[in-house]
This record gives structure tokens, sequence and C-alpha cells, in this order.
């Protein structure tokens, strides 16, 4: 045991859990989740985040980070027309095609065969929106939101992985500080909310579906690349399994879909965690415990934020997905053939259309198979 262990662990807990933590309250906003709601839904993942990379790492001896689906929340903040319990009957079939994938093989390579420019022009769609709604609290507030952007991009030439959580420990500072926020909420311990699901055929085909394949897309599989690089040979049935599975339990208490980390995990995975790979997966305990505290104290977290001004939380939401949103666009341009068919699919998922009732990343996946196959077909001509 070093303390590397523990502090690889610490860091990569904080910067999974506050980076994102904005993203959560976002998207609970869209669905009109109320406050014990969206408690509910961050003392849920947290859980499942301690369960999964508690047991994952034990079991298997391994560091197996899990994490809940930023890209998800992203989808989710930007869908338009659905409610909190149309969201919850969506993250229960999200979990149960998560648990089939890790069970049946032939569903894994169907979902590998969706080409990678398409299903990262949908994600580069989802997350441009969140950008604009950074770049459009400039104007509401600049005196409070240019000094943290600026702060950012300072803090990320030396620290990337710390710039987003210094712009949210800063603005909370500054807010407080400055007067925008009024009151300190009282410290309270968390609770689970339970919710009934309603299976909407809507929220099926238009968040259900997006949400399992920008999962399996933008997060599992980097997580298990992750694992492979550090030369790790990740159970990667197993792992789908179980992280449906607390998927599937933390679903009713407002939970969105959980998965393999990439970046909490690059942070585990390294020498700098221990120099020995075989003990690395120590810092899966410690990092399962850190998701424990931070699901005890869910609910003072949510009635913080609460009262946080609105920019903030815009602000540090936009710039969390930076990264993300990069990525995705360079990998969804990288294949010049496929390059039409993926800025289709990234126009119609930025547009926000809605259709039938069914959301803009549905048709902006059809629309965008659809070029792909148009291309194919004139080249076997």
């Amino acid at each position: 045991m070093r303390f590397s262990v523990v502090a690889s662990a610490v860091v990569a807990a904080v910067v999974g859990f506050g980076g994102t933590l904005a993203l959560i309250i976002a998207a609970a906003q869209a669905l009109g989740a109320t406050q014990a709601e969206t408690a509910s839904w961050v003392t849920a993942v947290c859980l499942a985040m301690f369960f999964a990379t508690g047991y994952l790492s034990w079991r298997y001896k391994m560091p197996i980070i899990s994490a809940w689906s930023t890209p998800g929340l992203a989808l989710i903040g930007g869908s338009i027309g659905f409610s909190m319990p149309e969201a919850v009957g969506a993250f229960i079939v999200t979990a149960l095609a998560i648990i089939l994938t890790g069970l049946i093989k032939p569903v894994s390579a169907f979902v590998s065969k969706i080409p990678a420019s398409i299903a990262s022009g949908m994600l580069a769609g989802v997350l441009f929106a969140f950008l604009i709604g950074a770049a459009r609290t400039i104007p509401i507030d600049p005196l409070f939101v240019l000094p943290l952007a600026a702060l950012f991009f300072i803090i990320r030439l030396y620290n990337p992985a710390m710039a987003v959580l210094a712009v949210l420990f800063g603005g909370v500072v500054y807010a407080f500080a400055s007067g925008r926020v009024a009151s300190v909420p009282s410290v309270e311990l968390s609770t689970l909310t339970l919710i009934m699901p309603v299976f909407d055929l809507r929220a099926m085909i238009g968040l259900a579906l997006p949400l399992y394949l920008v999962t399996m897309a933008s997060q599992n599989l980097p997580g298990f690349a992750v694992l492979r690089a550090a030369g790790y040979e990740p159970p990667t049935a197993a792992a789908l399994q179980v992280t449906g599975l607390v998927s599937l339990l933390s679903a009713p208490f407002g939970g969105h879909t959980s998965n393999m980390a990439a970046i909490s995990a690059a942070i585990c995975t390294g020498p700098d965690a221990h120099p020995d790979p075989q003990k690395r997966w120590l810092t899966g305990p410690f990092y399962a415990l850190s998701y424990l505290i931070f699901a005890i104290f869910g609910a003072s977290l949510v009635a913080l934020f609460a009262v946080l001004p609105a920019p903030l939380i815009a602000l540090v939401a936009g710039l969390a997905l930076i990264g993300a949103f990069t990525n995705a666009l360079s990998l969804a341009l990288k294949t010049e053939k496929e390059r039409l068919a993926a800025i289709v699919t990234f126009a119609v998922t930025a547009s926000g259309i809605s259709i039938a009732g069914i959301g803009a990343a549905f048709w902006a996946l059809v629309a965008g198979l659809l070029v792909y196959w148009l291309d194919h077909v004139k080249k076997a001509v």
C-alpha cells in the first residue's frame, strides 16, 4: 500500500464528480425534476459507482473504474419534451440493453458496426449545445463569467484535469464573496426518492436508444481501451453486466446510465498510482469509498447548486465538455469518405429538431446512416 494509491483514487473521484455534477443539475432541470428528485439522482449514481467499482476491482484484481455517462447527461440535458418519469423509463430500458450487450455477443457486434464517425457526429452535436450555452453566459454577467473563463484556460495549461474544478470552486467562492448568493444551505444527509417510470415510445426511441449508443461508443469502448493500454485484459462481458445491473437498480431513483470510466480510469491505471501494475487495483476500493461519501452528502451538494447563479452552472457544464466535444468532432471527421455523413449527423443533432415527438438524436442517426448507405451504394455500382 502506498499513499499514491489513495491520492490517485481520490483525485480521480473528485475530478469525475466535481467536473460533471453541473451536468446532472442541467439534465434534471431539462426534465423538470424537483430538488428532491435531483438529489436522489446524484445519490443513486454515486451509490452505483460505489458498488460497481468496488466489486469489479476486488473481484478481478484490476483497477476497473466506473463512472456515470457524461455524454448521456449532455444528451438528456439537450432533450426537449420528456418528463422525469419518462426519462426513468428510458434509463431502465438503456440499462437492460447494456446488460443484454454483455450477455449476447451478436448484440455487441451489431453496435460495433455503427460507424464511429456517425456516432461521434451525434455526440458532437449533443455537446455543441452546452458549449454555446457557456458562451451565452458572457453577456448575462460578464464581470462574473469572464474571470472564471480566464481561470479555466490558464489552469488547463498546467493541469487540464483540474481546470474545471478550479472554475467550480473558484466560482462558488466568487459567488458568495460578491453577494450573488444570499444564504448558505444547511448540511443534510441524502435520501432516495422512488420515481415511478413511464414507458413512452417517444422516450424509448428519442432518449433510450441514443443514450445507449453514446454510452457504448463514447464511454464503454474508450474505458476498455484505457485498461488495455495499461496492460490489462478487462472482463468486458462481466463489466457490462455489472454496470448495466447497477444502472437498472439506480434508475427508479433517478440515476441515469453507469459505465466504464476513461479519464478517471487513466488516473488510476498509470504508474503514478503504483509502480506495480498488480497493486493498482487497490485504487478501486478507495475510489468507491470516495463515491460513498459523495452519496451521503449528495443532497447538500444539490442544495448548494440550487442557490448558485445560473450562469455558473452553464459555464461549468460547457467548459467540462470542451475536451469531449473536441475528441468527438475529431473522430467524426477522421475518415474522409465518411465526413459528409458525420456532418449531416452533427447538424441534425445540433438543430434540436423534434419530429413526431421524437428528438433530434434519433433523426440524426437515421439521416447519417442514410447518407452513409447512399455513399456506399454509389461506390458499389
